[in-house]
């Protein structure tokens, strides 16, 4: 079976833009779904809708993938699916380490979805020696002196953080040091990392503030709506504001 060290995607030297394959997993998932019920074809903009984008947006996407489906009939699903999972690089194993077991941590361990969608979760490791040995979804957590080892006899080159932050970025360096080039980190801190080492943050409090922002302004613009005086109400309080003068209505209040 092949490993994630010996084979990488091939999207960056075939020219896909980032953007595109950030998108690519929404439509993958949208397709298994589909696959799952036994849907032969689907259109673009079916598709586009069950994955949240428009559909000039995926046909454009999925021209970078040389798949242009087919007019009247749409894009054949079992075939879509094979395209992105081997451009996504998941036709494929790829070891993952897991470093922090707290909370976090073992929720990720605990997740079912990893293994089909091509992901092996080779070791959990933590620093806590207390937790040595302990079973977390199936696994011993190994100690984290062993992460080295961990590493190159799994063929590791993906490594997920979920430290507290004080710890991630020592984590970050020793996971590059045995070889890791990809990093997806849960830890709310910057890493940094050489070139050639791509780093993924997840930083759950940043997108609770992101929705806090659209909550207000929803907040914001439901109080202006019920603030906002209608139009006939506010003609009548103009008319109330007049009286009539010795040349005609003049406004109540008038300037100094």
């Amino acid at each position: 079976m092949a490993t994630g060290r010996t084979h990488r995607p091939a999207t960056r030297s075939r020219g896909i833009p980032e953007a595109t394959v950030a998108r690519l997993p929404l439509y993958l998932r949208a397709l298994t779904a589909l696959s799952e019920r036994s849907v032969p074809t689907v259109s673009s903009e079916e598709l586009a809708a069950a994955a949240g984008v428009n559909s000039a947006k995926l046909r454009k996407d999925f021209s970078y993938l040389g798949s242009y489906g087919t007019r009247g009939v749409g894009y054949d699903v079992e075939y879509l699916v094979y395209q992105i999972s081997r451009e996504l690089g998941l036709t494929q194993d790829w070891p993952v380490v897991i470093v922090g077991m707290g909370n976090l941590g073992a929720a990720l361990a605990n997740y079912g979805g990893f293994a089909s969608r091509g992901f092996r979760i080779a070791a959990l490791i933590d620093a806590d020696a207390q937790l040595t040995g302990r079973p977390i979804a199936g696994l011993p957590v190994r100690h984290a002196d062993e992460l080295e080892s961990i590493v190159r006899d799994n063929h590791v080159s993906i490594g997920v953080i979920t430290t507290p932050a004080g710890a991630a970025q020592e984590v970050c360096d020793r996971l590059v040091t045995a070889g890791v080039t990809s990093i997806l980190n849960f830890a709310p801190t910057v890493l940094t990392v050489p070139d050639g080492v791509d780093v993924r943050k997840v930083d759950l409090s940043i997108e609770l503030q992101i929705l806090a922002f659209h909550e207000q302004r929803k907040a914001g613009e439901e109080l202006e709506g019920t603030l906002a005086v209608p139009p006939v109400a506010a003609k009548a309080v103009r008319d109330s504001d007049r009286r009539p003068g010795p040349d005609g209505d003049v406004p109540a209040v008038m300037p100094a």
